[in-house]
């Protein structure tokens, strides 16, 4: 079992129980799954480009990537619908612990100037995104071995009814926030 699993059944569950007052167990936030993106908007022109995201995400996260298409043309990007524009990856259960374990105690601390992430990115109903600027931070890639430096979203879904409420669950699972 994940490290960061049995420390939040463990520890987490009853601090945020006492802390909002929650009747039983069930009702406190969790992880419900973690969203990684890589927008590829040179696959365009450059076809290896998309090959490129879909190795690093897979190095990075153990699973295999989902090609995103366009849902619609936009002129102005000579995008049409259909065309490739990005890879994700959805993680749950033990892979979405292992990557947010990995995240918050080896790559943000990796991050060049790092201060912590902003607690302004959450979304109103608890989820939280932060954007990395590069795929370097991450020690699964080889600095030798990447074609460009590509910037990444990572997004972690919550069933948090509140901001408070997500940002209290990812404190306490180590998330470094700055404010």
């Amino acid at each position: 079992m994940a490290r960061l699993m049995e420390y939040y059944r463990q520890e987490v569950v009853p601090a945020l129980v006492k802390e909002f007052g929650y009747r039983n167990a069930m009702q406190s936030p969790r992880l419900h799954k973690i969203v990684v993106n890589i927008g590829v908007g040179e696959a365009l022109q450059n076809a290896r480009a998309l090959d490129a995201a879909v190795h690093d995400l897979r190095l990075i996260t153990g699973q295999q990537p989902v090609v995103r298409r366009a849902k619609r043309s936009v002129a102005a990007f000579k995008v049409r619908t259909g065309m490739p524009v990005g890879v994700s990856v959805t993680l749950r259960g033990r892979r979405m612990y292992e990557f947010l374990d990995r995240l918050v105690n080896l790559t943000l601390p990796r991050i060049r100037d790092f201060r912590g992430v902003s607690a302004k990115s959450f979304d109103g109903r608890g989820n939280f995104s932060i954007g990395l600027r590069e795929q370097l931070v991450f020690l699964e890639i080889n600095y030798d071995e990447i074609d460009k430096i590509r910037g990444m979203e990572v997004t972690i879904i919550t069933t948090a009814r509140t901001d408070e409420e997500g940002k209290v669950l990812l404190t306490r699972l180590g998330m470094p926030f700055r404010d």
